[in-house]
């Protein structure tokens, strides 16, 4: 999709800046995001806290790999929209359900309309101090079968929020054409200040492909991305009594390696991501 631990509503806001921002979330849309699932922390107040988001990305990308070849056009936006509970355990552990949509017409529907992808995750993280573990089963439904993964992610609360996420495809399931399983990891960092009433961030991923054929390439250095992300809460303007409302967006470069990411319409690219986040 992607620093976590603050109050309520520090965190909650951050949280879909976050989303709007750079990252490994669910099958795609890498827009100014990354987030890996579990996104969402329950805070110490709360036995269970949410997110809805409502997202249009000019690009469907998934590792790199730009799905529906958009390439530079920013003229065919996809609908992402996307729930994710989380629940606070004894311990510092939190467990998160959720489910995120790909609709748009550029294919003929498995599912009905203009639905192309279903993905639901469950998945379970743990607080050492400023340590967070982070691990998620994930099911992608599309093509008439289903891609299986496992994420593993390692985050650290401090300058510049560094991480790590081992992403790991379990079942190809209707990934392109020569695709395998395997491993890539993606160190990432971002930095984030205060602009007003407005939080931006800046996003830094890179990614290394363990294994061969994972988008029917080498392995090796498969892309970087950078990005930048902006987040306005709306309730000071809409009023508290609509619910805790966030409007987000954001823009991302990605540079990819043709030898590992083979498949893309261009190489290097922009990607742009519009939407509202409802925390609750």
């Amino acid at each position: 999709m992607r620093p976590k631990y603050c109050s309520k509503q520090i965190r909650l806001t951050s949280l879909a800046m976050a989303i709007a921002a750079a990252g490994f979330a669910n099958a795609g849309t890498e827009v100014a995001e990354t987030s890996i699932k579990p996104m969402a922390e329950a805070s110490s107040s709360d036995v269970v806290s949410g997110i809805l988001k409502l997202d249009f990305n000019s690009h469907y990308v998934s590792y790199g790999y730009d799905a529906w070849s958009n390439g530079a056009s920013l003229s065919e936006p996809t609908f992402n929209p996307s729930l994710e509970l989380a629940f606070a355990l004894p311990n510092d552990v939190t467990f998160t359900l959720g489910t995120w949509w790909d609709m748009n017409s550029n294919a003929n529907s498995r599912f009905g309309g203009r639905l192309q992808e279903v993905d639901v995750w469950a998945g379970l993280s743990k607080s050492f101090d400023k340590l967070t573990v982070s691990a998620a089963y994930q099911a992608w439904m599309y093509g008439g079968t289903t891609e299986d993964i496992i994420d593993v992610k390692f985050a650290y609360d401090t300058f510049l929020a560094p991480s790590l996420t081992l992403h790991n495809r379990l079942d190809a399931g209707a990934a392109q054409t020569g695709s395998q399983t395997g491993t890539v990891a993606v160190l990432g960092l971002s930095h984030g200040v205060e602009a007003g009433p407005i939080s931006i961030s800046f996003p830094l991923n890179v990614a290394y492909f363990v294994e061969d054929e994972y988008h029917a390439g080498d392995e090796g250095f498969g892309y970087a991305s950078v990005g930048v992300a902006a987040a306005l809460p709306l309730a000071p303007y809409i009023g508290e009594a609509y619910g805790d409302w966030t409007l987000n967006a954001g823009v991302t470069y990605f540079a990819t390696d043709d030898e590992v990411i083979p498949n893309n319409d261009e190489d290097n690219f922009v990607t742009t991501n519009l939407g509202l986040a409802l925390s609750f």
